[in-house]
């Protein structure tokens, strides 16, 4: 960016910032009485529950700038949230967010920033109804609260699955964790000598994944046109292995997961073979794919099907039978966080 369009931030003062940022905020969401502007926002939802969820970004620990473009930051912030309200059943209606920015960013920054922000509000439908910014002395620090409503009594949990009910998973797995493979070798490459481009031919997929997730809020509609209540929930930010463990550890329940039924890319695959690693290996244990996984009653099989968009991957046991997975190869292998032990 040239220097003769660079605005700086401390020329606008706190106030004048939020106003510059949230002058076009229009209301999408009947819930959201009262947005910016007041000491505090107002949300009524009409005999609804609240359900509430936040997450801290911080550069150099959850985001490299070098090679991730502010708008699909923004973008992205907000997916993260969005996808724990889904994986709560519940629809996302609201965001705030508070900014930490050092002076190393301009006004145009910001605002490249906060096209990504207000680009997935409209997209699903949410409304930015408040936050804060604050002088950072690095690093660029966001925090994201995101708060949503649900039929009362109609939020599914971690800890309520049961023995015998199919495990799901929406997608496909692993592409975020590939994508970021390739974006750190070309950092790394670039770090070394500034003046190579960078390789990244053919590689859109799984880079596009890490940069720009979506949110599953087809697959809630899906289920919520479908009559089909998931017994638990939750989204895959930490590679399926952990999360399924969670679910495993919180109903007190083992699990057989089937390593052929996995989900994942073709380009996912290709890629992976270029780093000599193993996709399902990507897809235990990559994270940041934001895609859910679920348990349902075997009674609601049928229904499923007609969605191409979820995989049946395993089932759950009893705890005494821990948890598994079963090779393509046939053998069965305890799973762990990190997927499963080769070294056994």
């Amino acid at each position: 960016m040239s220097s003769e369009s660079r605005t700086e931030i401390s020329s606008l003062g706190e106030f004048g910032l939020i106003d510059h940022l949230t002058k076009n905020i229009e209301l999408q969401n009947v819930s959201s009485v009262l947005g910016v502007g007041d000491d505090a926002a107002v949300i009524d939802h009409f005999g609804k529950q609240t359900v509430v969820t936040t997450d801290l970004l911080v550069e150099a620990v959850h985001f490299d700038l070098a090679y991730t473009p502010l708008k699909h930051l923004g973008y992205k912030s907000v997916i993260v949230n969005l996808s724990d309200i889904y994986a709560m059943n519940a629809i996302p209606t609201q965001i705030v967010i508070s900014l930490g920015i050092s002076n190393r960013f301009s006004l145009e920054a910001m605002d490249e920033f906060y096209e990504g922000v207000y680009a997935a509000c409209s997209k699903y439908g949410v409304d930015l109804v408040g936050g804060d910014t604050t002088s950072s002395q690095k690093g660029f620090i966001i925090s994201v609260t995101a708060i949503g409503e649900v039929a009362p009594d109609k939020f599914v949990k971690r800890s309520t699955a049961q023995k015998g009910d199919l495990l799901c998973v929406s997608g496909d797995l692993g592409a975020a964790y590939v994508g970021l493979l390739f974006l750190e070798r070309e950092k790394k490459i670039f770090m070394e000598s500034p003046g190579v481009q960078p390789d990244l031919e053919g590689e859109s997929y799984v880079i596009g994944k890490l940069l720009k997730p979506e949110a599953r809020k087809d697959i809630i509609e899906f289920l919520a046109s479908s009559e089909i209540t998931p017994t638990a929930m939750m989204d895959i930010s930490d590679g399926l292995s952990s999360e399924i463990l969670h679910i495993c550890k919180q109903s007190n329940l083992g699990c057989v997961l089937y390593e052929d039924k996995i989900p994942v890319n073709e380009q996912m695959k290709q890629a992976a073979f270029k780093f000599e690693i193993d996709p399902t290996a990507c897809a235990l244990s990559g994270g940041e794919d934001y895609e859910l996984v679920f348990t349902i009653p075997q009674t609601e099989y049928d229904k499923l099907v007609l969605n191409e968009e979820i995989s049946v991957v395993g089932y759950m046991t009893e705890a005494g039978q821990g948890a598994h997975i079963i090779t393509k190869g046939g053998s069965k292998h305890a799973l762990t966080a990190q997927g499963w032990n080769h070294l056994k």
